[in-house]
């Protein structure tokens, strides 16, 4: 692999117009006083890379639950899934997926299926790590249905900054697994309901990483090896 690959990683456009607001203020505090326009630079720096996405490589296979964001675990519990969806109310496994401003912040769909519902909530700017959050907080949920039938509930959650949930998908498109569907602009969390009696095969404080990290099984197979890259 070469260093321009390493250094240098894919930006979504959404990000460009940052970078160059970012950009024009940098030059303008070079212009009042030079150790500011450094800072201004780093910032500049830093939003590049928040908006980067960078090619996935896919796990494929029949009902592996790949990890829509980068991230920590932050909360393992049940939980009733977001009442706009109209699911069954019954609590199932929700995993919970804090992002920090430094993570990639491209979700990407869980499973491969269809997208039957999408429903945005507005609502407060909490610390998206606190567990109410999921209900208080501005929130775009996905309801997600496999080609076998099984709902899985996908929620971007707004955090302390972030403020604009950016979706790229309407009603009834049909998803790949590891498929781009949206993006939380700085700092987030999402959340990931699975269907009843499925376990998750990570822990808190487990590292993910958008369409690569395995978060379940659907059925009782094996992991495959091949993957996609996307």
């Amino acid at each position: 692999m070469r260093m321009s690959e390493v250094v240098l990683k894919p930006m979504h456009p959404e990000g460009w117009r940052f970078v160059g607001i970012f950009a024009v203020i940098t030059l303008l505090l070079f212009w009042l006083w030079e150790p500011l326009g450094w800072l201004g630079t780093i910032l500049t720096i830093w939003c590049y890379y928040f908006f980067r996405d960078p090619v996935r490589h896919v796990p494929q296979g029949d009902g592996l639950v790949i990890s829509p964001a980068d991230g920590i675990i932050s909360l393992l519990q049940p939980a009733a899934p977001p009442p706009e969806l109209g699911m069954d109310p019954t609590p199932r496994m929700r995993i919970s997926i804090f992002m920090s401003v430094f993570d990639v912040h491209v979700n990407r769909s869980p499973v491969t299926g269809t997208l039957v519902k999408m429903a945005y909530t507005p609502g407060k700017f909490l610390n998206a790590s606190l567990d109410k959050a999921s209900v208080d907080n501005e929130r775009n949920a996905l309801l997600l249905r496999t080609d076998t039938g099984q709902d899985i509930a996908c929620v971007q959650i707004a955090g302390l900054v972030a403020r604009r949930i950016l979706p790229f998908v309407k009603d009834g498109a049909p998803l790949q697994a590891g498929e781009r569907f949206g993006l939380i602009r700085f700092g987030s969390r999402l959340d990931i309901y699975l269907p009843e009696g499925v376990e998750p095969l990570v822990a808190v404080g487990q590292k993910m990483v958008a369409g690569e990290t395995v978060l379940a099984r659907l059925t009782g197979e094996q992991v495959p090896r091949a993957v996609r890259s996307d």
